[in-house]
């Protein structure tokens, strides 16, 4: 089992991606941080030396090798959905998840961000809402689920993700949170 978190920037992948694999004790994967090791440098300076152009094409080549594995959780970058090569290969060899915020929810969280090369402007609010309206049909394309991630914990957003995935079948029912191990159930 190989899941997938998309979204858009400052939407929890990694957070909820490392706590998601923790709990179904599978290897965990940033393709940001993959990236960043492979290139030496952090995104922000490669965007500003080599230009989003090139620093897609190092992206696809990183999800491309990623998505090869056979389990695991991987948070991907914001904009990985721009690439036709990226959406098919996510959409094909893993569960992929949108975790999908609104950009004021996601302004609110990002608003003291000073490494997101896409969000350094006058008015970032006005630029994630530009990026949302970009990429949102993007992310439900490639989406097998779509989880609205409102300001519910990470323990939450972590168990409902749990829920869905049992749900489809995707994982067992023994890895499922319920009531009876002391989580208070989501549904009310």
């Amino acid at each position: 089992m190989f899941v997938s978190l998309i979204g858009m920037p400052g939407g929890g992948k990694s957070t909820v991606g490392r706590n998601l694999a923790r709990r179904l004790g599978v290897p965990f994967s940033d393709s940001d941080a993959v990236i960043e090791r492979q290139i030496g440098c952090s995104i922000r300076e490669f965007f500003d030396a080599q230009g989003e152009e090139r620093f897609r094409d190092v992206e696809q080549d990183v999800i491309a090798d990623l998505v090869r594995a056979d389990r695991g959780v991987l948070a991907t970058g914001g904009g990985v959905v721009l690439r036709d090569a990226n959406r098919h290969a996510l959409h094909r060899h893993t569960t992929a998840i949108y975790l999908r915020s609104t950009p004021e929810e996601l302004f609110r969280r990002l608003r003291h961000d000073t490494q997101r090369p896409l969000l350094q402007v006058a008015d970032p609010l006005a630029r994630l809402r530009a990026l949302f309206q970009e990429r949102d049909p993007l992310y439900h394309s490639v989406a097998h689920f779509v989880i609205e991630t409102g300001r519910p914990s990470v323990h939450n957003l972590v168990n409902m993700l749990l829920m869905q995935l049992e749900l489809a079948g995707v994982l067992p029912i023994d890895l499922v949170p319920s009531p009876v191990d002391g989580i208070e159930p989501l549904l009310h």
